[in-house]
């Protein structure tokens, strides 16, 4: 395996996790840049770096509430002043996402942008930065898959003797580059304010529900509902959502 920590210097460890999502972050840019360049989308390279700046915090925040909320609930009652100890781990996608959504809302309310634009925006930019982050959950040796006997199954350290679904890896290609494909080919063609987000929701969604039949679940909560895990579930919520703004947004286009 890789070792998490690039360089030490006293005290300070320089991690690639933490490099992972300064990528997934640049690439963001990069690609929102471009697309206004294109005219794909109505803002310019000023709002942009403000967005990101909105985006980061929205991020970060959901992220972090999102895990203490949906994944170790009772933990961070009992211990309310570790939720801020985020060196220890514990970021949620779909907790993320929502911090997103707000901070995509605050962001179209004051500077008057059309909220699904910025939507669809961060849509094409997220999925660069899920497979980067994807990557150095396998660096780290953490979301690891169940145990398996397929050529390719890996030992990952502290998850014993057995070899194991690289998970990570399979939910960097579906989720970073398959998706990042479909949307970034569709930004191009498609002209639908909102489709962008509704085909993101969906793919997402689709993608990680795929992917848990693979992933070892959580150790503190297990199989949710059924056989199914906490991702699962979240992630069915969101392909719904995702199906249900297409439906909108096609109605809403035959009545024009």
């Amino acid at each position: 395996m890789i070792d998490p920590v690039i360089f030490e210097i006293g005290p300070l460890q320089v991690r690639w996790y933490g490099l992972m999502y300064i990528i997934g972050f640049a690439c963001a840019y990069l690609i929102l840049l471009y697309l206004s360049r294109r005219r794909v989308f109505a803002i310019e390279r000023t709002e942009i770096e403000d967005l990101m700046v909105y985006g980061i915090v929205g991020l970060l925040l959901g992220a972090r509430v999102g895990y203490c909320l949906f994944y170790n609930l009772e933990f961070y009652l009992a211990n309310p002043l570790k939720i801020f100890a985020v060196w220890e781990g514990g970021l949620s996608f779909h907790g993320g996402l929502i911090g997103l959504v707000i901070a995509g809302a605050v962001f179209a309310r004051m500077r008057e942008k059309s909220f699904l634009m910025l939507a669809d925006m961060g849509a094409v930019a997220a999925t660069p930065g899920l497979f980067f982050g994807r990557i150095g959950n396998f660096i780290n040796g953490e979301l690891y898959g169940r145990v398996t006997d397929v050529p390719w199954g890996m030992v990952f350290p502290g998850a014993g003797p057995y070899p194991r679904h690289p998970s990570q890896l399979y939910e960097a290609f579906l989720e970073g580059i398959v998706l990042f494909v479909v949307l970034f080919f569709l930004s191009l063609k498609v002209r639908l304010r909102g489709a962008l987000i509704a085909v993101f929701l969906m793919g997402y969604g689709l993608a990680r529900f795929f992917v848990e039949f693979f992933r070892e679940p959580d150790a503190h909560i297990g199989f949710v509902a059924a056989a199914l895990t906490m991702g699962q579930v979240l992630s069915l919520f969101m392909t719904a959502a995702g199906a249900a703004l297409f439906v909108v947004l096609v109605m809403q286009r035959k009545k024009k």
